[in-house]
């Protein structure tokens, strides 16, 4: 069984940390390259779990130096991305470098979070967007940040643990329409996520 969500006790010191960051954050950069998915040139997904939401909180924690009244706030705004067991969760990202070019892009891509998709051997799982904020504007522009859950049933979960299982991400927008397959050993690290 995986574990769900951080409580105040799973949080080291800032001065425990600060003696095991340099060789967190090695691991958890070689876990997150099995845990991303680029689709199209610009948009990448990043699978979390709670080792990736543990190692984010105490970064932050680390470098605002916000102490004990931090805690509850960083616990709050990110215990929603670690997967609860039946689905997966992901930061879609659209990284484009060029600052004009970013905001052309994204002022025509309202709405893309309602695209998603997430199709396993023959079933599509739509993907639902964290709702703690509008991700896309009135006039229609979209945030380059999207927080997206993909609940399975336990069908859905058995036909993504299977070794070969075909799976793949799709962005369906007018105007962004990429999909990618899942590599094979990015699905297996994913599978994990599962109860």
């Amino acid at each position: 069984m995986t574990e769900h969500e951080m409580t105040a006790a799973d949080i080291m010191s800032m001065e425990d940390y600060a003696e095991v960051r340099r060789e967190r954050r090695r691991a958890v950069r070689e876990m997150k390259k099995l845990r991303r998915v680029a689709v199209g040139p610009d948009a990448t997904f990043y699978f979390e779990n709670y080792a990736t939401m543990w190692h984010q909180v105490h970064e932050m924690l680390f470098i605002e130096r916000g102490g004990a009244d931090q805690v509850a706030d960083e616990l709050a705004a990110y215990n929603p991305l670690i997967p609860k067991g039946s689905e997966l969760v992901a930061t879609l990202m659209f990284e484009i470098d060029d600052a004009d070019r970013r905001g052309r892009f994204l002022a025509g891509l309202g709405g893309v979070e309602k695209t998603v998709t997430l199709t396993v051997a023959d079933r599509v799982i739509a993907a639902l967007a964290e709702d703690d904020v509008e991700r896309t504007t009135a006039g229609g522009k979209a945030s380059s940040i999207h927080f997206l859950r993909f609940p399975f049933t336990p069908a859905g979960i058995a036909a993504f643990r299977q070794a070969g299982t075909r799976a793949a991400l799709a962005i369906g927008h007018q105007a962004y329409g990429h999909m990618a397959v899942i590599p094979e050993e990015v699905r297996e690290a994913l599978a994990g996520d599962f109860d």
